[in-house]
């Protein structure tokens, strides 16, 4: 058997701050750190073979806390662009809130939860798919069925398309489903078939960025 575990970075300042990040590289704020560590904390059984994270600083901090706090310094880690997060385009910098004031709540809606329709100058969720998923398929998913454990720090927008293809989601569930950050998304393997599937509760962590789309526009969150 073999183990697989995805997880998104902690709360990055932009998160915080409520703004499109994308392709910036902000830093993790202080309670990402912590949220980071205290991931690593409830995963003590695992001892992980090969890391995969992006070229971005908070996934790759994220993935590093993680590691730390598992005593896995050491283990061969691969960064790719692949996994980076999906590029908002003109949209990057921009407050979410005043964002949807100046064009609308709902196209800025479309933007972020739509499958295929991109920001200006950016990625749609179908574009993260397409970069993310083969990816996945010719570097990560053949370590996983040859037997290693396998742990993969990432983005909102590049987990996404992993899980479309491991739970076997349409275009509408894969754009509408929220992961929360620093949450573990762990499979279990028996060679190629998945017999496990866990979403691990970490206590007390910043679960949910300020982008999430329950919030209302009038309390400066969509």
């Amino acid at each position: 058997m073999a183990t697989l575990l995805l997880i998104r970075h902690g709360q990055s300042q932009w998160n915080l701050e409520n703004r499109f990040t994308g392709w910036t590289d902000v830093p993790l704020t202080p309670q990402g750190k912590k949220d980071a560590a205290a991931a690593g904390k409830v995963l003590k059984e695992f001892h992980f073979d090969y890391a995969f994270t992006s070229r971005l600083q908070r996934a790759e901090d994220t993935l590093e806390a993680i590691l730390k706090e598992l005593g896995q310094e050491n283990v061969p880690t691969e960064k790719d662009s692949g996994l980076n997060e999906r590029h908002y385009g003109d949209l990057q910098g921009l407050n979410k809130a005043e964002t949807a004031e100046k064009y609308g709540q709902d196209q800025v809606k479309l933007w972020r939860r739509s499958f295929d329709v991109p920001p200006p100058n950016g990625e749609s969720i179908a574009d993260c798919v397409k970069r993310t998923t083969p990816y996945f398929k010719q570097y990560i998913l053949p370590l996983v069925i040859a037997g290693k454990n396998v742990i993969v720090a990432a983005h909102g927008n590049s987990l996404r398309p992993i899980l479309r293809f491991l739970d076997n989601l349409d275009d509408e569930k894969t754009a509408e489903m929220e992961i929360g950050l620093c949450t573990p998304y762990i499979y279990t393997f028996e060679g190629e078939k998945i017999i496990k599937r866990e979403v691990r509760e970490v206590p007390g962590i910043v679960t949910k960025g300020s982008s999430t789309t329950e919030k209302s526009v009038q309390d400066g969150r969509i």
